[in-house]
């Protein structure tokens, strides 16, 4: 019973804006973003997320820990909250690309979450059960992630 198993639950792209900087002189402490936007898809929901959503970023030495609440809205209309909770290590030289409008390579450095969800329509009830990882990417406009359901 070692071995992991997943499938694809959906693609996810957000559009966050500037972010609150409550860092501290050495580059601790807290980013808050606001997700204004974004969509998801995959074989079994798609949608967009509702701009009612953030992420709560606390910089540490050498990573960050992320703590995100979406509000998604399926194509047919069911509200479900998703929240994650992960780890990148997106540093200042990454930033700095970004700003730039350079394109990172994902390559070189780690972004990993730990989506659950929560719904109270019947048509997808069944992600109340589902635990997922997200694989993390950011661009200089977005943020990405390729979920995935552990089976």
């Amino acid at each position: 019973m070692s071995d992991v198993a997943t499938r694809p639950l959906f693609d996810l792209a957000l559009e966050v804006g500037p972010p609150f900087d409550l860092r501290h002189p050495d580059g601790t402490g807290r980013y808050v973003f606001h997700v204004t936007g974004g969509t998801f898809r995959g074989d079994r929901l798609e949608g967009r997320v509702l701009p009612v959503s953030g992420d709560w970023v606390r910089v540490e030495r050498g990573h960050a820990r992320i703590d995100v609440r979406l509000l998604m809205e399926t194509g047919d209309g069911a509200l479900i909250y998703m929240t994650y909770r992960g780890i990148n290590t997106i540093g200042p030289e990454h930033r700095a690309k970004m700003a730039a409008g350079e394109a990172l390579d994902p390559a070189s450095y780690y972004f990993r979450t730990a989506p659950m969800f929560e719904t109270a329509d019947p048509r997808y009830d069944w992600l109340n059960r589902v635990v997922a990882v997200g694989l993390g990417e950011r661009t200089p406009t977005e943020v990405r992630y390729a979920v995935h359901e552990l089976l």
